[in-house]
């Protein structure tokens, strides 16, 4: 495996049409494989973003017949980049509900591994913003890693975010990079975005990849924070996207910073078994007291 790479992050601001989606994604590629990535990664979402659930299982389609799918396919083809296709709909033949799916590329446009995400959005926000994703989505059962030509990659999507134990499974099985692919609300990003990736970063001893959607959606006037995010195992912020508008960003990888920070710091190498925790309660008497 070599040790140093290009990455590089499509931001994307999508629709509830693939065809426009599937055109943005195309001409992004290209461009960050002229800018020097080896290591193309889109969002979460990628195909759209529904006006309503309705509109979200009606057109989502299945992996063989998936417009988005065989859009990154082509584009790993004809860049002879890597490419991680961050999620997609799909549709599963005799299920209700559909899948939040990513896949890893290869540059044959060869399906390495998908991963369809474990954890679901059901919240209601502060600000009157309501989302209830196992609804529409049928979660996963299984975490993910992938080889790749530099490190093993552990997949996860957005939400996934929030389980920190998820993340140390990972790496402890073998992760050097995660893939974050997300589609972040404006509130919980600007309370929460930076703060969880560059956790997620330094409990791993990991590179942290997390493409994002951006702005205000067509279709379905959806808001996302944006920010595309390279983190380095230390924590150092590599790139950033920005919250304003859609484009890519490319950051240098050197996977020897993944050695360096667990050697620094082995909290990898210092698990430890415990009992469940344990309710105490004050006796009677000295409650009474």
């Amino acid at each position: 495996m070599t040790s140093v790479f290009k990455a590089g992050l499509i931001q994307t601001n999508v629709s509830n049409e693939m065809a426009e989606n599937v055109a943005f994604v195309r001409e992004q590629a290209k461009r960050a494989r002229d800018a020097g990535a080896d290591f193309v990664m889109t969002p979460e979402n990628t195909g759209l973003i529904g006006a309503n659930r309705g509109e979200t299982l009606a057109k989502a389609q299945t992996e063989e017949e998936h417009g988005m799918l065989a859009a990154a396919r082509d584009s790993a083809r004809e860049t002879g980049a890597w490419f991680l296709l961050g999620s997609i709909h799909v549709r599963v033949p005799g299920e209700e509900q559909i899948r939040n799916r990513s896949y890893l590329l290869d540059p044959s446009g060869g399906i390495v591994a998908s991963y369809d995400k474990i954890h679901m959005f059901d919240v209601q926000l502060a600000g009157g913003e309501s989302y209830r994703e196992s609804s529409t989505f049928r979660p996963g059962d299984r975490a993910v890693l992938a080889e790749t030509p530099w490190g093993v990659l552990g997949m996860t999507i957005c939400y996934d975010l929030r389980f920190p134990y998820l993340y140390r499974d990972l790496a402890h099985a073998g992760a050097t990079l995660l893939a974050i692919p997300s589609s972040f609300t404006v509130p919980t990003g600007q309370a929460h975005w930076h703060t969880l990736m560059r956790a997620r970063a330094i409990e791993t001893g990991c590179f942290v990849f997390a493409p994002a959607q951006v702005g205000t959606h067509k279709g379905s006037n959806r808001k996302t924070y944006g920010h595309s995010i390279v983190v380095a195992p230390w924590g150092e912020v590599l790139a950033d996207a920005g919250g304003e508008k859609a484009g890519f960003v490319v950051a240098e990888i050197d996977l020897g910073r993944v050695a360096e920070a667990r050697k620094a710091v082995p909290s990898l190498t210092h698990d430890r078994t415990y009992a469940a925790p344990a309710l105490h309660r004050p006796t009677a008497a000295k409650a009474a007291e």
